[in-house]
């Protein structure tokens, strides 16, 4: 039996491709990248390595999303305390490396990114893990200003949250050389 896409999906699969081409292009190219290192879908250092610092920080960031299994592993079932320490430790040292890339700019570019990276019910856990990360002392203090501020009041004070899973996961998408037929 095959599986049926709901007219709900379908809309909320526009949303998502909406939001995302709203990021600026860095934004984009940076999830894209970070997608594939940490769902293992394609090969990143060949396909997103265009020099030696990118070699690097596509190293790097291989070996620090080498912790995204214990984060989804230990994703809490509920707010409560006891369980909050192995999961969100490392949710926000991945937060501050990739902040500290400068290339998600903005709370929205994050949540797009980690909801993909570790799945809806992380919701909850991203505008603490992002201000956390935001505050850090290795990022510029003007750059942890834009950060901060771009975290909305209904973001970080909201209710609930959905633990829908997200519908678009953006990928690669090689240039066409020859034109479209008519």
């Amino acid at each position: 039996m095959g599986v049926q896409m709901r007219p709900a999906d379908g809309a909320m699969s526009l949303a998502e491709m909406k939001e995302f081409a709203g990021f600026p292009a860095a934004t984009q190219r940076y999830v894209r990248r970070s997608l594939d290192i940490g769902l293992s879908r394609q090969d990143a250092m060949a396909r997103w390595s265009r020099d030696v610092v990118e070699a690097a920080s596509i190293k790097a960031q291989a070996r620090i999303y080498c912790r995204l299994d214990h984060i989804r592993d230990h994703l809490p079932d509920d707010s409560g305390l006891d369980q909050m320490e192995p999961f969100y430790t490392p949710l926000i040292t991945i937060t501050a490396f990739d902040l500290g890339q400068g290339r998600l700019s903005s709370f929205a570019s994050y949540r797009f990114l980690y909801e993909r990276l570790i799945g809806g019910g992380v919701r909850p856990w991203l505008p603490g893990a992002f201000c956390a990360a935001a505050a850090l002392p290795h990022l510029h203090p003007e750059k942890r200003r834009l950060l901060l501020q771009s975290i909305s009041e209904a973001a970080a004070t909201a209710p609930g949250w959905s633990s829908r899973q997200p519908c678009f996961f953006p990928e690669w998408v090689d240039k066409i050389e020859e034109p479209l037929p008519n």
